[in-house]
């Protein structure tokens, strides 16, 4: 299909006239109308980017390269040429590029280094309605950045199912501009009961039904993750086997998920072999960010896998929930593309309309904010966190508790304010934690393998599967090499790359060792680049001794400090020690962690996650020696969130001081010595623990 066969090509005119005209322009495209693709040619052949680059956002990083690659096509160049990329560790683009296509999180790191964003003219943020946290927290930064801004910048958000009314409201009144969309119309069929319980093989048997019954046409089944995908697929795989032969007609089925290897993602969008149909099995980035021509029939479970954070416990948890009504029509718009279409969904329309929510929660409500955070407190703003202006709010527990572990990791001051340690962790292509780390690694000596830890941390995928149970035993007995340290996840991976290393990169010897080949060289080459961000320039030694050992596990202690545990006293289990204590056990995908004679955990661990499915599990772990922790733990106790949040700067420590400034001198003096008594507590406890680890010495002598 041609640009000027789309539909929103007889709305270029309105579009560019609207956006000439205002500051902030909201286009509401349906789905296919080909807003993500046209808009940003639209305003480059409009010379909007004489003035500086056209950039156009998207919520994930396969979307952003995915789009890249077809506008550079439609515009007859190659990608980092006139049309290029901007994701986290990886960029195309060169001095000749008008248009970017970069992730929300890339464009709000670049505010760090540029606030102005002086590179750009345009600004649009596309699917809007996914309501990521970077876009919630771009809404706020770009809404005032187009009003101080002295070059003129264009905002432009754009999506297929947006809340018109609210966004022009937030946005002062802009204008909001509605594009048809499907050209095709798409049946929408209800099943008769709901399969919550049972989606999987419903989706199964809907997606085989349609392929031996129905016409010709692809097939898009809609499931929540990769394990479930692998699963369907083999499913329908045996499925199909086991029917008679030459009763089935040519079916090619390919598996899209974010994690899935580009040439992999390549089948799904090169056309099939003639007379052959394409099943695609999707998780939720096919509902926006990619599109697969040629897709008739959409099989619609209503399901998605959710993440949501309780701040107080620091837990994350990670469920399958119904989709909204916003996310079943994306959806069934998917099948409208290329003639008319059928949405198979396996809920009733009393479900759809009842029990289904209007939109989903914003990211923004149901996430940890501490990158958000310390990226607001980086930029040279001036912001009050608690006073920004949110969209919607992530609410004041979830910014406290952000402010909270910044303050741990010296990010912030008792004030709040940014820190030089801190503006050092935003200027990182990291998560705080492992950010702290990397700085705190050069204290340690013992930056190049710091450097490897935060690499393999912040690879996706390491272990393919199981990480034994499909292993030769040559496999398990290499592994078991590799752990017999006994410290945990985090040497483990250290030991990992360093063998992969002595291998030369082998991806044979990954296979062989059950590890993700793709996720290996993505951490090889986050690795890389880290290094040459200039805090490190040597190579990582060949090996590393004990003492090196310990200083690696000491330098994570200071970017983990808000990720502590301590074993309970006399069993195996650890409480948390942050704000709400909360109970959990090692993850049994943990690497092996040395016990000691009485079969007892170290004391103390950090972890990388902790997370709720049937119970609570700490995950990707590390021990810690207890004096080591000894340090630390001051930095956990009395600490003050009014003071840190701003303090007079928000109402509730405005309204405390009102109430402080009516009590009479005698009445505030009066108030000493209670603090001192929880002094007190504080320190007869510690006496107590000091003496508790006395005897346990003694015992063992």
């Amino acid at each position: 299909m041609t640009a000027k066969e789309l539909p929103i090509w007889p709305f270029r005119q309105t579009i560019l006239d609207t956006v000439f005209k205002h500051p902030i322009t909201v286009i509401i495209g349906e789905t296919g109308s080909g807003k993500t693709t046209q808009i940003a040619q639209m305003l480059d052949k409009a010379y909007c980017a004489r003035e500086g680059c056209i950039g156009v956002t998207q919520p994930r990083r396969v979307a952003a390269l995915t789009v890249a690659r077809r506008v550079a096509e439609e515009m007859r160049c190659e990608v980092g040429q006139e049309v290029g990329y901007r994701v986290r560790f990886e960029e195309r683009t060169s001095r000749r590029t008008r248009i970017v296509y970069l992730t929300d999180g890339t464009l709000l790191r670049e505010m760090l280094d540029d606030p102005e964003l002086s590179a750009y003219s345009v600004i649009v943020l596309d699917e809007a309605h996914e309501r990521s946290l970077n876009t919630d927290v771009l809404f706020g930064v770009l809404k005032s950045l187009v009003k101080t801004r002295q070059k003129p910048l264009k905002l432009i958000l754009t999506s297929a199912t947006l809340d018109s009314a609210k966004f022009s409201a937030y946005f002062d009144g802009c204008p909001v501009l509605n594009i048809p969309g499907r050209q095709y119309e798409v049946q929408i069929v209800h099943s008769q009961g709901n399969h919550e319980n049972d989606y999987l093989a419903a989706a199964v048997d809907t997606a085989l039904d349609i392929h031996l019954h129905q016409p010709p046409g692809d097939i898009l089944v809609f499931l929540t993750g990769q394990a479930e995908i692998d699963k369907a697929v083999k499913q329908l795989s045996e499925a199909i086997a086991e029917l008679p032969e030459d009763s089935c007609p040519d079916l090619l089925i390919l598996p899209l998920y974010a994690a899935m290897p580009l040439e992999l993602q390549a089948r799904v969008f090169a056309p099939p072999p003639d007379g052959c149909r394409r099943l695609i099995m999707a998780t939720n980035i096919a509902e926006t960010s990619i599109t697969v021509d040629g897709v008739v029939y959409v099989v619609d479970p209503g399901m998605v896998k959710q993440k949501s954070y309780t701040p107080a416990t620091g837990m994350e948890s990670l469920h399958v929930v119904p989709i909204s009504r916003v996310q079943a029509t994306q959806r069934a718009g998917r099948a409208g593309r290329v003639c008319n279409g059928k949405c198979y969904r396996l809920y009733t329309a009393q479900f759809f309309e009842r029990e289904m929510s209007e939109t989903t929660v914003p990211e923004i409500q149901r996430t940890n904010m501490l990158t958000a955070v310390l990226y607001l407190k980086s930029l040279p703003l001036d912001i009050d966190v608690l006073a920004f202006d949110y969209l919607d709010s992530p609410g004041s527990e979830a910014l406290e508790d952000a402010l909270r572990q910044l303050l741990i990791l010296d990010a912030l001051d008792r004030d709040g304010h940014i820190t030089e340690l801190g503006r050092r962790m935003a200027a990182l292509p990291l998560e705080p934690s492992l950010a702290r780390s990397l700085l705190a690694a050069a204290d340690h000596d013992c930056l190049p393998e710091t450097l490897t830890a935060a690499a393999m941390l912040s690879a996706e995928t390491i272990f393919l599967g199981n990480r034994q149970g499909e292993l030769s035993e040559q496999g398990r007995a290499a592994l078991a090499e590799l752990m017999k340290e006994g410290l945990g996840d985090h040497i483990l991976m250290l030991r990992i790359f360093q063998a992969w290393e002595r291998n030369s990169f082998s991806s044979k010897w990954c296979k062989d060792m059950g590890l993700d080949v793709r996720g290996m060289h993505f951490a090889r080459e986050v690795r890389k680049q880290l290094a040459d961000l200039g805090s490190c320039k040597s190579q990582a030694r060949g090996g590393l001794c004990l003492a090196g050992v310990d200083a690696l596990r000491r330098a994570l202690l200071v970017g983990f400090a808000n990720r502590l545990a301590r074993r309970m006293p006399r069993h195996n289990g650890y409480k948390t020690l942050n704000e709400r204590a909360t109970l959990a056990q090692l993850h049994p995908a943990t690497a092996r962690i040395a016990a000691d004679e009485d079969g007892l955990m170290p004391e103390f661990v950090i972890y990388y996650a902790l997370f709720a499915t049937a119970k609570v599990f700490l995950s990707k772990v590390c021990p810690m020696d207890s004096e080591w922790v000894e340090d630390i733990l001051p930095k956990l106790r009395n600490i003050d969130v009014e003071r840190l949040s701003g303090g007079m700067t928000t109402k509730k420590a405005a309204k405390r001081a009102a109430v402080v400034g009516d009590l009479s001198e005698k009445q505030v003096v009066k108030n000493v010595p209670v603090a001192n008594a929880r002094k007190n507590d504080l320190a007869a406890v510690d006496a107590a623990r000091q003496r508790y680890l006395a005897r346990k010495s003694d015992k063992k002598k």
